[in-house]
């Protein structure tokens, strides 16, 4: 089973102090008319010790932004550049968005809090700031369906209802909006490395590598990799493996990011910043989940592609640092460790036991085949074969891994899963009605899926921390 989060007492760490002068800008948040709560993550509040504030002080901090005791002042929005669709754009940064506070979970690992739909910044150009309800309640179920699937994510921590009405041309308006608050490991993107290559800022590029590496550490590179103990190298091999892995979790979860720009790229690795998402509703390759991705840039089975491009860009920036051959070696390792991670994982949501990389590929490969000419669902597929169960005889010498079918939601009729139905379903609930239960019973039942599932645990000898974001025991 999989292990729950462990509490922790409230341990702030704003280290971002030490950079902030040139990384960041302090802002004021907006003074929204209401402040209605709908969501509190008290499950992972509790791994960082604010699970035990009253609703009153939880709004108080996460809807009017009062600091945190020992915590950030005042919020700081970043600085970044970042490769959109491929096309480079210096005018972004933390347009809707700030960092709020800095705190240890559990584990010791920092954490930031960081806001979605909190008003302007100086990066918001012609936008107002704002995040719709709509956008926050898809936000939690991306994030507690993606937790479930194995897959290092964000965390939505808190969702307020601000009282605003707000236009937007991609769905009805006027429509209610919220503030939405998010755990991360980080903050740091690619683009904020992209930022300062083009400020020309080496010696600012060399103390947030040293940043990156001291907060969020990560494996060394291999014993025979060149240029192995320069900070850049080495953050470029925990870069390379951390999104290898990500690129292959998605893909076993059957999930459409949707927007894999560079300044959505978080340098530990964890996938967030939820707008046009899906899920597959059968194994297609060419799935797009934004309408206005008319290339298919990140279709689904393009999102391997596109996160090593992505780290080919934080590879260019950090030639500020290093030279080329150790930064090449670095990604060169992207698609053997992307390999290894799809067959880590697949096997894991199978419940079977790995025969090693070889056996496993082909075990991949074969199910591909299956879900392809099978016009599966993928949550759908992995239900019906868990444990070595179903038809597909790739399967046959496989053994189940110890207690993968004995929680009881393997032996129910069909699986959770996320299609787009249901997603504007439950938001119908709250559009129509102000009914939240549906909402709210979803959640549970994707966090019991999470149960069934099991933990899934990083390789021999790898930090457990670049790969998932449920503290150990």
């Amino acid at each position: 089973m999989r292990s729950e989060p462990q509490a922790a007492s409230y341990r702030p760490d704003p280290a971002i102090e030490d950079i902030a002068p040139w990384l960041a800008d302090p802002v004021k948040p907006a003074d929204f008319p209401q402040a209605t709560l709908r969501f509190r993550n008290d499950r992972h509040a509790a791994t960082v010790g604010l699970d035990k504030l009253s609703d009153e002080e939880w709004t108080s901090h996460f809807a009017r932004f009062d600091p945190l005791p020992g915590n950030l002042p005042q919020p700081l929005a970043l600085r970044y550049h970042g490769h959109q669709f491929r096309v480079y754009n210096p005018d972004i940064g933390d347009g809707r968005g700030f960092l709020f506070a800095q705190l240890r979970d559990s584990a010791d690992r920092l954490l930031d809090l960081g806001t979605k739909g909190s008003g302007t910044t100086p990066y918001s150009r012609t936008a107002d700031g704002r995040l719709t309800l709509k956008g926050a309640v898809r936000e939690i179920l991306a994030t507690e369906f993606l937790e479930a699937l194995g897959v290092n994510t964000s965390k939505t921590f808190s969702v307020i209802e601000t009282g605003e009405e707000l236009e937007r041309g991609d769905e009805p308006s006027p429509t209610r909006s919220a503030v939405m608050v998010r755990l991360s490991h980080s903050h740091i993107r690619i683009g904020s490395f992209q930022r300062l290559l083009v400020l020309e800022e080496p010696g600012h590029m060399a103390a947030l590598v040293d940043y990156c590496l001291a907060r969020y550490p990560g494996p060394p590179p291999p014993d025979d990799a060149p240029g192995r103990d320069e900070p850049a190298v080495k953050l470029l091999h925990q870069v390379v493996e951390r999104m290898a892995d990500l690129a292959a979790s998605y893909m076993v979860s059957g999930f459409v990011h949707g927007v894999l720009n560079t300044d959505n790229m978080n340098v530990t690795g964890e996938s967030f910043d939820y707008g046009p998402w899906r899920w597959l509703p059968r194994w297609e390759p060419g799935f797009t989940a934004a309408y206005f991705d008319h290339s298919g840039l990140y279709a689904f089975g393009r999102q391997p592609e596109a996160l090593h491009w992505n780290c080919g860009q934080l590879a260019i920036a950090l030639r500020a640092l290093a030279e080329a051959e150790p930064l090449i070696a670095a990604m060169n390792r992207f698609g053997p460790l992307y390999a290894q991670a799809i067959a880590r994982r697949w096997c894991w949501r199978l419940g079977v036991e790995s025969r090693g990389l070889e056996a496993d590929s082909a075990l991949v490969a074969a199910c591909e085949r299956e879900l392809r000419d099978g016009a599966w669902q993928p949550d759908a597929f992995f239900h019906a074969h868990r444990g070595g169960r179903g038809e597909l005889a790739a399967l046959a010498n496989y053994t189940p891994v110890e207690g993968a079918l004995d929680h009881p939601y393997w032996h129910e009729g069909a699986p959770e899963s996320m299609l787009i139905d249901e997603v504007e379903a439950l938001w119908s609930a709250i559009a129509d009605g102000d009914d939240w239960q549906p909402l709210e019973d979803k959640v549970a039942c994707l966090r019991r899926a999470g149960k069934a599932h099991g933990e899934l645990l990083p390789p021999p000898g790898h930090v457990k921390y670049a790969y998932t974001s449920s503290p150990p025991n």
